[in-house]
């Protein structure tokens, strides 16, 4: 079971990201997906999680307006748009898989991607 995490960079602020988490190895239709992210020296916080099937989704409040988290079953992946980017936004984007309802507890995620890095500039 893999989770591949992808599209990060380094862009200046006020500029967009698309972030994509693909998974293989298993089918994560049922599952609820959720992106987190950690800067140096801090915590891995909760940023945005999708359920099963698309109908909920939760934010961190930080971020809500700003990103959208989206996600294809039929491709096994979920999609993290990230626009009006700002420097503290600076982290590495984990993508993670879980079959819990709490969505925005990154104990309850048991499957995780490499991380993606996102860096923006002032």
């Amino acid at each position: 079971v893999q989770l591949q995490a992808s599209g990060g960079g380094l862009v200046q602020a006020g500029g967009s990201l698309r972030l994509s988490c693909a998974a293989s190895g298993r089918a994560f239709s049922s599952a609820s997906r959720g992106w987190f992210r950690q800067a140096p020296g801090k915590g891995r916080e909760f940023v945005a999680a999708i359920n099963w099937s698309g109908s909920r989704t939760y934010y961190l409040d930080s971020v809500k307006d700003r990103f959208t988290i989206s996600r294809d079953n039929a491709k096994n992946t979920v999609y993290l748009q990230v626009n009006s980017l700002k420097p503290e936004d600076t982290a590495v984007y984990y993508c993670a898989a879980s079959y819990s309802s709490e969505m925005a507890d990154l104990n309850e995620y048991d499957y995780w991607g490499q991380g993606t890095q996102v860096t923006v500039s002032s």
